[in-house]
């Protein structure tokens, strides 16, 4: 079953200097867009983290501080990059909790806002497990009949998400063949930052760690405002701290 697509979608697989969401820094990017009459196009980028590369990452993807040492910045390509995935959604492998929440953290630290409100995002990792629970290169030949040569290249393992989607499709006819009708089959997740440290219970903004897991973020800022300043100093995303502050200023208002 192909896939009908409304407008393109993006396929984003990203290396990184590591997987804390607000410390670490990309270090290689490729987006296979493709198109409702399925064509595509690549982009692909080697980044410049301007922090050293942990061997335990470099041993993993291949990517070394030599090898981004003349490597453009993200502040540098993020224009570019917001550009590209403008009119798109977005998928990926493990996306919805990495690959989308640390490209963002990105654009956020170079001045970029992006506008996700009406983005579809399908995390093909997320039928993956519901189906069959394995990993991505388990999924390529499982899905594909397919080695995956040269995993952890960023291109490599975003191409072999799209034709994952792909076969997925044909395999399961109960995914329909629309991105409306994959969300329906494996949910859409009611978050509010893409860390996760809040979630939307009701359409209520709720604390999902700490002591105030459960409990309204609007109650908890009212209570005890230092809260606030402790989030906004700790080692948070900046985009945990963006939608908090979004949330207090909407309950001063409300004042």
């Amino acid at each position: 079953m192909a896939l009908q697509l409304k407008r393109p979608l993006a396929f984003i697989d990203l290396e990184t200097t590591g997987v804390n969401l607000a410390t670490d820094r990309i270090v290689e990017i490729a987006i296979v867009k493709v198109f409702p009459d399925k064509s595509k196009t690549v982009k692909q980028k080697l980044i410049n983290p301007q922090i050293p590369i942990p061997k335990s990452s470099s041993d993993i993807h291949g990517i070394t501080d030599e090898k981004v040492k003349d490597a453009p910045t993200f502040k540098q390509v993020a224009n570019e990059l917001k550009q590209f995935i403008e009119d798109s959604d977005l998928s990926g492998y493990n996306s919805n909790r990495f690959d989308i929440p640390i490209l963002m953290e990105e654009f956020l630290r170079a001045g970029l806002s992006i506008d996700m409100s009406n983005r579809r995002l399908v995390d093909v990792q997320q039928i993956f497990h519901m189906m069959e629970k394995r990993t991505l290169a388990a999924a390529y030949k499982f899905y594909c009949d397919k080695e995956l040569i040269d995993a952890h290249s960023a291109e490599v393992d975003a191409s072999a998400t799209w034709e994952i989607l792909e076969a997925q499709l044909d395999r399961y006819q109960n995914l329909g063949d629309s991105l409306d009708s994959i969300l329906q089959f494996t949910g859409e997740d009611q978050y509010v930052d893409f860390a996760r440290r809040f979630v939307l219970e009701n359409g209520v903004e709720m604390f999902n760690f700490g002591k105030h897991k459960g409990r309204p973020v609007a109650e908890v800022l009212k209570a005890e405002p230092q809260y606030y300043d402790w989030m906004m100093k700790g080692d948070f995303p900046l985009h945990t701290k963006q939608k908090l502050t979004e949330i207090l200023n909407r309950t001063l208002l409300k004042k």
